[in-house]
């Protein structure tokens, strides 16, 4: 089965999409653009640099809805990029519509679906938000199907990206696939300052390398996970196999 990497938003993880759909002898190389089938329908994605070793744990199962349909059309980039336009002006009169309501939620992103069937607005909040009236005002704004999606701060900061305080790109935009719990009993196993200040990313919670960070913590050679590759250790982020040299590096500890 052939693979291709891309990357859905300027910001995020790379995934791996099969590619067995594209005529034989079609190449794609770094920058291409190629329209893909997700769990949400059809995208425009691009192709960016591939790592073998990672794209072959990441490989997915034959009958995965993940592909690449075709090379994208100089139609389809033009499609995409009115669609980026028509995200940017959605984005812009929810933002005030949401004042208007004086609604307590926090507009991070609105997509475009590519067949141009819905406009999904995603939104951190603290509680249950009555929203009702603000997506039929949408509705009749932009003639489209809205759809509201409430989502976590971890899940905001993974939409948005940054860099942490060690320097890299935020780990949920790299190379971590879930969130798993992490808790200041991990910092203590560490022996780390308590100082939240420290311990918190960008999001506001606690580090996730807290967590993937503790098999080294305890002495463990290469048990953490801090390349991209992930590791198989049951206190890491179980993203699969560790590679030679590839975990413990470039780790974020918070000292």
């Amino acid at each position: 089965m052939r693979l291709v990497t891309v990357k859905l938003h300027p910001v995020g993880r790379a995934q791996s999409f099969l590619a067995d759909d594209l005529p034989a002898g079609t190449a794609t190389e770094r920058g291409d653009r190629v329209v893909v089938r997700t769990d949400n329908g059809p995208a425009v994605a691009a192709v960016v640099r591939a790592v073998p070793q990672i794209d072959e744990r990441r490989r997915p199962t034959p009958d995965s809805p993940r592909r690449v349909v075709r090379t994208a059309t100089h139609d389809d980039i033009v499609t995409r990029l009115k669609h980026e336009q028509r995200e940017q002006e959605a984005h812009r009169v929810a933002m005030l519509k949401i004042r208007e309501h004086g609604l307590g939620m926090r507009l991070t992103r609105v997509e475009q679906a590519f067949d141009g069937s819905k406009l999904v607005f995603y939104f951190t909040a603290e509680g249950r938000v009555d929203f009702r009236d603000l997506v039929r005002e949408l509705a009749s704004e932009f003639h489209t199907r809205i759809e509201m999606r409430q989502i976590g701060v971890r899940d905001e900061a993974k939409m948005l990206g940054g860099y942490g305080t060690c320097g890299r790109p935020l780990c949920c935009t790299t190379f971590l696939q879930s969130f798993q719990p992490v808790s200041i009993k991990m910092a203590k196993q560490q022996d780390l300052s308590l100082n939240p200040s420290k311990l918190s990313g960008l999001c506001g919670r606690l580090k996730c390398c807290l967590r993937y960070e503790l098999p080294n913590a305890k002495g463990v050679v290469h048990g953490g996970c801090g390349s991209e590759g992930g590791c198989d250790h049951p206190s890491g982020c179980g993203a699969g196999g560790c590679g030679s040299g590839g975990c413990g590096t470039g780790h974020c500890r918070s000292h």
